[in-house]
């Protein structure tokens, strides 16, 4: 009797554990900002919401859990080939989100590695259409054919780009050694010019400078002749044909320069004309 009472409680707990097991399965309770799968007998029946959800136990079973919010895949970085033939290394990430949670569940086997893929054969082409100057200043005009360029190929996975970033693009080490010697070199250019050219513009003032010099010694010296000449002339008409008195001023002032070449310190010897009256009148044309 009391073998038979246990094996009747035994059998009842397993009816109880196997009706909450069966109640458990059958209900879902879905998180917010979440959609799940579920199909039945292998085959999609039906997206479960957020909120209490009721399928059949052992009949129907939950395949996918998508999430509503918005995605952040990072696209890995790859050395990319530009028009001219440089290296250089690009990285993006790509802002997604689940529209259609059953196409993107059974529309490609993974979706974040074939938009990752996507992403990078997208970059590669819009770059290597492309010179090194354009690539790295053209961020914006990247970004944009990029997004033109797998908004449409995702939308039959029932997925939604947001926007597309590029986060780095950089010529790879040895471009960036090689611009870094075209740089010094281009500096070194400048300053040879800069230099060649100021030295043309010094040595242009100085003989422009010379000249002006010259020129100006040229008239000062006319300006003197023709002073003198005018002296000469008001003094010869003033004494008329008296010697005396022009040979005195003559003498006056002959004597007047020998004592300044006398007191200078680089005269060594003075040489007076014998006869001093002859040449005055010399000088007078007498």
């Amino acid at each position: 009797m009391n073998d038979i009472n246990t094996g009747t409680l035994m059998i009842t707990g397993l009816i109880f554990v196997f009706i909450l097991v069966t109640v458990a399965k059958g209900v879902r309770l879905v998180p917010q900002g979440s959609n799940w799968i579920v199909q039945r007998l292998g085959k999609y029946h039906t997206t479960l919401r957020p909120g209490l959800n009721f399928t059949i136990p052992y009949v129907d079973e939950v395949s996918h859990k998508m999430t509503t919010k918005d995605i952040v895949l990072d696209i890995p970085s790859q050395e990319v080939i530009t028009k001219d033939n440089a290296v250089i290394i690009a990285n993006a990430v790509a802002y997604i989100n689940i529209a259609n949670p059953q196409l993107a569940a059974y529309g490609v086997e993974d979706f974040t590695v074939a938009i990752q893929t996507l992403v990078q054969t997208n970059l590669r082409s819009i770059i290597g259409e492309m010179d090194l100057d354009d690539a790295l200043s053209s961020r914006d005009l990247i970004k944009a054919k990029l997004k033109d360029g797998i908004s449409e190929d995702i939308k039959d996975w029932g997925i939604t780009l947001k926007t597309v970033e590029i986060q780095d693009i950089n010529p790879s080490v040895t471009m960036q050694k090689a611009m870094e010697e075209q740089a010094a070199a281009e500096r070194q250019r400048r300053a040879t010019v800069t230099k060649a050219t100021g030295d043309k513009s010094a040595s242009i003032l100085e003989a422009e400078g010379r000249l002006e010099a010259s020129r100006r010694d040229s008239e000062a010296q006319v300006i003197l002749a023709e002073a003198s000449q005018r002296a000469f002339e008001k003094v010869s008409a003033a004494i008329g044909n008296q010697e005396l008195p022009v040979m005195y001023l003559l003498g006056e002032k002959y004597i007047s320069s020998i004592e300044q070449m006398y007191l200078s310190d680089n005269s060594k010897m003075v040489v007076l004309p014998a006869d001093l009256q002859a040449t005055l009148k010399g000088l007078m044309g007498k």
